[in-house]
């Protein structure tokens, strides 16, 4: 290899950054070959990591935090938690490595304290590298709370809701409901667990009284299940008078037991999972259906749950939208709309690449993110913020860093970070300023042999900077190859397509920079050898199949009599004699092996044969199968209630032995019926078993692998053990109190193995936990017990201990609970009434104290109702309403009320008995609010220069009306309105009114609200098009939709009105009113000079002979009947009242706002959008008017 060196060579070679190694993106590739010439200096470059996650799982041993790098000199390693720095050789609890980053937590004490996010820094004198965030959760073992329950009672054909209510853990969270006995709660169409692991129960009955349901929360990634207490319901049977009528259930139209309301939100975060339920209770039981509104569900979703559940798996954003479940039966139905909002974690659109530049040029780091919400990029140097690394040269432009005329000093590592609420990537760019003449490192001389016909790559790796000019000669020509079978790749090498015997040479590979030239030469040889190109592979069969072989071989044509291939197995030729009883045959050079058995395993190897050479390929092939029996089973140590069985293992057959599965089976509870005893793991042959007491016992052994189970062993013989007292006490034991002086006592009893000899009872002693006595003490055998004769919720202390024949069990453990809970004695005092505003009251109290509650305090229930509005003297008392506020509070806000109204209201307590006695009522007034919306909004007559319009008062005015705000505009169906106008009518008992002056043949919008005191109410609006000729009489037009807006124009006016918005703007219709109105001008000027000449043109007097008559409507204002008193009103009009109003022109211009509703707040003024699309009219404006009340 011919290498031109320059003075510089080694100097600039220190400086080679190793970007390589760079573990996300890497634009440079610097050969390993370099690194076995010279040292070179590199930027250190994190290689592993821990996961973004790491969480503490109570049954492992201890968590390694990993960060290691590579780099020279070798990196140093610092950390910071939470931001802040945390040198892990300070705490000697944690185990460290030299040269290396990673820390290992041991699972010795209290975690909580490592508990936190994690970053590390690995540096050297060239820079400074960053890991990504490395969260560390320590996770709370999850509990239900210990509760006494009381029972659910409903009525038959009522609706109700078992609550789970699960504890927090690490995800994910599995709900089961099940008896005492594990036995699942059966779910149907009627009765359905939810996502929040609730039990609902569409309606009521009688099979669903039982006294054990239980919510079962199990924890998979912390092997964790935990149990809430049992819970009872008792469904009372309806009954009527009629017997054909006993036990009917009233059927009712469907309501939602979850979600609340009629309409929710959703986000979440693409990719996961979305759920929507619907869970609805009614009579007939009611069914569900679901709805995407405006699109058609993906194929991928399920319906779970019996319809209930809907699963978009994998959410996408194009999955987002507004989904609607829709329950129905005969009497009715329910629907609730889901807005669903699906965001995403950053995801790189431009990651940043690692770059190696020549001195003097310009470098770009660009890096932009993508995600919902935006991303926030944030640029770090060598780990630190940008702004605290200035550069003369270097500017950040946009989503670009820009290095200008970059020099060696410029090299670093350059970090860029995009979060956003649902997460943080973080990427490294090696960045390095160099000059380097060519550096070819494929080795001189390579020769290269190939089949004629196939391709070839000849190699030249080549590193320089800046990048070099490369070019392959043959045999010293001066000239390069080419044609189309010769490519030169972007890294040197050179591919010559379809190979003749003719490229058969030597060939030359020259690389060119601005610092100099290096050059080698490789020789290429085309020749036909046989060779296999289809080998056969290593294969694990399981066994009873078939298994199949493949060799493939080319080779020279000149031998192609004397070719053979050839199989052996385990080095000796396989004899192929094809008969039927035959389990080897080839075919299509496929080696089949039939019904393999244990006896098939070896290696097999495929000959390729001629007079000149041969190749050769082999293949294992493994017999997989369950593992043998173990043998040998010995019982030894016989000591009592304890035993060590040994046994010798099986052959595994291809397949580690995982575990093996002791079994046992005893005579008396249950023979023949054999139950796990014990796994132990596969590489153990022993195990010492601890059993219970006064049971026969014999065992067998199974071992597992990945195949399956295999067969049991032989049982051994039997052995008894002998008679002792329980190993434990009931578990589970509950306390409810159902009535105020009873106390039930239940518990989980042992199953009949756990009673190690013969006479099971147990022994239930209690006291009571608030005054000095003894302990009562009784013996039962069942596993239920009922104290009567207690005072109402007093805390009792209890414990039970099993004992047999043989004594008593361990002493047992003491359980707190409390005897029946009867209703609160006492109301709360001090209940005042604060007003908020006109809907909203504050209410406060006074708590009732302990003594008097009688039971756990469930909390506070407000009930209020309304007895009259402040508008008229008439009481209407209104429906009661209640508001329940859990816990001990003393205040609380009632709202949605009636404004200017009167109320009454009382505060009760209770608990889980029920309620207590209400105190005395609390009367209060609202305030005035704003008024609802008008009542019968319409246009009642249209004519050229006028509307008319009506309404009626709203039903709730909320208080006293002061008058209303009309307001109108000019629209049409271009992208133009006009500007609003404002008309203040201070008369409340108005319910009419009369526009004037507006344009002939156009479009109004009208919007009108009350006032009070207060403020203006919401709008209602309605829309007409007035005439072109002024009408007698116009019928009126009922009122209209914002959408379908009704408009009765004179018969005059039809054709024009309707084309009137669509075309007024287009060229042809322009020039032909204009014509239209020039004719008009002309015949006027005509019917002016025949009436001061004193008589009518001819055409007038035949109209008056042979009247038209499609004209008749007509004649009144026929353009000829010219008045000559300019001050003569226009027919049909009005004379102005005593007070004209002038309309005041809005302050808001409807230009600025877009295409949502108008809306007005309280005070009147305007807060809304107008409907539609943004328009101005330029045709005309509109000018003041005067309007008149009709």
């Amino acid at each position: 290899m011919t290498l031109l060196r320059s003075p510089r060579l080694a100097t600039v070679l220190l400086m080679v950054i190793c970007i390589c190694a760079f573990h996300t993106t890497s634009a440079i590739d610097i050969p390993l070959e370099v690194l076995g010439h010279i040292n070179i200096e590199q930027l250190p470059t994190i290689t592993a990591q821990s996961p973004s996650t790491l969480i503490a799982f109570p049954f492992d041993e201890s968590f390694p935090v990993i960060c290691e790098a590579k780099g020279n000199p070798e990196p140093e390693f610092r950390w910071t938690k939470n931001d802040q720095e945390f040198d892990p050789f300070l705490d000697p609890r944690l185990m460290k490595e030299e040269n290396s980053g990673t820390f290992v937590i041991p699972n010795n004490g209290n975690l909580t304290e490592y508990q936190g996010t994690y970053h590390c820094y690995a540096s050297n004198k060239l820079g400074i590298a960053i890991s990504k965030e490395i969260e560390f959760i320590v996770p709370n073992v999850p509990k239900f709370p210990k509760e006494t329950l009381d029972p659910v009672v409903v009525e038959e054909g009522q609706a109700f809701t078992l609550k789970c209510d699960p504890p927090n853990g690490i995800p994910p969270l599995q709900i089961y409901w099940m008896t005492i006995n594990l036995q699942h709660i059966e779910q149907d169409q009627r009765v359905s667990v939810g996502l929040n692991g609730d039990l609902y129960f569409s309606h009521a009955v009688e099979k669903d009284s039982r006294r054990d349901y239980c919510c079962f929360a199990s924890f998979p990634r912390i092997r964790t299940i935990v149990q809430k207490t049992a819970m009872s319901v008792i469904v009372k049977t309806r009954k009527s008078d009629s017997s054909e009528n006993a036990n009917a259930i009233l059927e009712r139209k469907p309501s939602l037991l979850t979600p609340p309301g009629g309409k929710s939100e959703i986000q979440l975060v693409k990719g996961e999972d979305l759920n929507l339920e619907c869970i609805a209770e009614g009579f007939p039981t009611p069914q569900v259906e679901w709805m995407k509104m405006g699109h058609k569900f993906p194929s991928k979703v399920k319906f779970e749950n019996h319809g209930k559940l809907v699963i978009v798996p994998r959410a996408e954003l194009e999955d987002s939208g507004k989904y609607m479940c829709k329950a129905k039966n005969p009497l009715g139905e329910v629907q609730h709309t889901f807005t669903v909002t699906v965001e995403e974690p950053p995801e790189w659109v431009f990651e940043p690449e690692s770059q190696l530049s020549m001195i003097g040029s310009d470098v770009h780091i660009k890096c932009s993110a993508s995600g919902i919400p935006q991303p926030t990029t944030t640029w770090r140097v060598n780990g630190g913020p940008l702004q605290e690394s200035p550069a003369r040269n270097r500017r950040v432009i946009g989503d670009t860093i820009v290095i200008h005329n970059a020099q060696v000093s410029d090299s670093a590592v350059y970090q860029c970070e995009a979060s956003n609420r649902h997460g943080t990537i973080l990427s490294n760019a090696n960045i390095m300023i160099m000059n380097l003449q060519p550096m070819i490192l494929t080795s001189e001389g390579e020769e290269y042999s190939v089949v004629e016909r196939k391709g070839v790559t000849m190699h030249c790796k080549v590193f320089s900077s800046p990048p070099s000019t490369i070019t392959w000669s043959k045999d010293d020509s001066p000239e390069s190859v080419h044609g189309p079978r010769f490519t030169v790749h972007e890294n040197g090498s050179l591919k010559i397509y379809n190979v003749e015997r003719g490229d058969t040479g030597q060939y030359t590979c020259l690389a060119k920079n601005t610092e100099g030239s290096s050059a080698i030469n490789a020789m290429l040889y085309v020749k036909d050898p046989t060779r296999i190109v289809v080998a056969p592979e290593d294969q694990r069969i399981l066994i009873g199949t078939t298994a199949q072989l493949s060799c493939l071989a080319e080779y020279d044509k000149s031998f192609s009599n004397d070719f053979e291939l050839l199989w052996e197995k385990d080095d000796m030729e396989i004899a192929l004699n094809y008969t039927e009883n035959s389990r080897y045959f080839v075919e299509n050079g496929v080696f089949h092996i039939m019904n393999v058995s244990h006896s098939d395993q070896g290696v097999y190897t495929c000959v390729a044969k001629t007079p000149a050479d041969q190749d050769v390929a082999s293949a294992l092939l493994m017999v997989l199968d369950v593992p043998d029996a173990p043998e040998n089973l010995v019982l030894s140590d016989r000591k009592g209630r304890n035993v060590t069985l040994k046994w010798v293992p099986g052959d595994d057959h291809n397949s580690s032995t995982t575990e093996f599965i002791i079994e046992y089976e005893e005579s008396h509870w249950e023979p023949s019926n054999w139950k796990e005893l014990l796994r132990v793991p596969g590489n153990r042959n022993s195990a010492e078993l601890k059993l219970n007491g006064n049971v026969d016992y014999c065992f067998r052994v199974s071992a597992v692998n990945a195949v399956g189970t295999g067969r049991p062993s032989e049982a051994t013989e039997r052995y008894k053990t002998p008679p002792e007292a329980p190993d434990r006490n009931p578990e589970n034991i509950r306390i409810e109190g159902h009535l105020p002086h009873e106390m039930d006592i239940k518990w989980e009893p042992l199953l009949p193995i756990e009673h190690n000899g013969p006479g099971l009872e147990y022994k239930v002693s209690y006291r009571r936990q608030d005054v000095e006595e003894g302990w009562k003490e009784h013996t039962v055998k069942r596993h239920s017990f009922v104290v009567k004769n207690t005072p109402t919720f007093v805390p009792y202390e209890i414990k039970i201990q099993a004992k047999n024949r043989q004594g008593f069990g361990p002493e047992p453990k003491l359980v707190t609970g409390y005897s029946g809970e009867d209703f609160p004695s006492a109301a709360p005092d001090d209940v005042a009434v604060e007003v908020m505003n006109s809907s909203v009251v504050k209410v406060s109290w006074t708590r009732v104290h302990k003594d008097k509650l009688h039971g756990h305090l469930g909390g506070y229930r407000i009930s209020w109702w309304r007895l009259r509005s402040l508008v008229d003297s008439k009481k209407s008392p209104g429906d009661k309403h209640t508001l329940a506020v859990p816990g001990d509070k003393n205040h609380a806000t009632v709202p949605i009320l009636t404004p200017f109204s009167e109320y009454s209201l009382i505060v009760m307590t209770f608990n889980g008995r029920g309620n207590g006695p209400g105190s005395h009522p609390v009367n209060f007034k609202t305030p005035e609010g704003v008024p609802e919306k008008n009542h019968d909004f319409r246009v009642t007559d249209v004519q050229r220069h006028t509307v008319s319009l009506a309404w009626k008062p709203p039903l709730e005015p909320n208080g006293i009306l002061i008058g209303y705000l009309l307001k109108y505009h000019l629209i049409n169906d271009t992208e133009e309105v006009g500007p609003l106008q404002t008309v203040d009518i201070s008369k409340p008992e108005t319910t009419t009114w009369i526009l004037r002056d507006l344009e002939p043949l156009s479009k109004y919008k009208f919007y009108l609200c009350s006032c009070t005191t207060v403020g203006c109410g919401p709008d209602v609006s309605d829309e007409s098009t007035t005439t072109l000729e002024t009408s007698k009489s116009a019928s009126p037009s009922p009122p209209s939709t914002p959408k379908s807006p009704v408009t009765k124009p004179t018969r005059s006016t039809i054709g024009l009105a309707s084309i009137h918005g669509g075309i007024s703007t287009k060229g042809w219709f322009i020039g032909l009113m204009c014509a239209i109105a020039l004719l008009t001008l002309i015949v006027l000027i005509a019917c002016f000079v025949n009436r001061n000449k004193g008589g009518k043109y001819s055409v007038k007097e035949k109209e008056d002979l042979h009247p038209d008559v499609e004209s008749q409507g007509m004649n009144d204002d026929t353009f000829c009947e010219y008045s000559d008193n300019d001050e003569k009103p226009l027919k049909g009009s009005q004379h102005s009242l005593s007070r004209e109003i002038k309309a005041v022109e809005s302050g808001d211009s409807l230009v600025d706002y877009g295409d949502e509703d108008a809306q007005f707040n309280e005070d009147g003024s305007f807060i809304g959008e107008y409907a539609g699309r943004k328009e101005k009219r330029a045709s005309a404006e509109i000018k003041a008017t005067i309007q008149t009340p009709a």
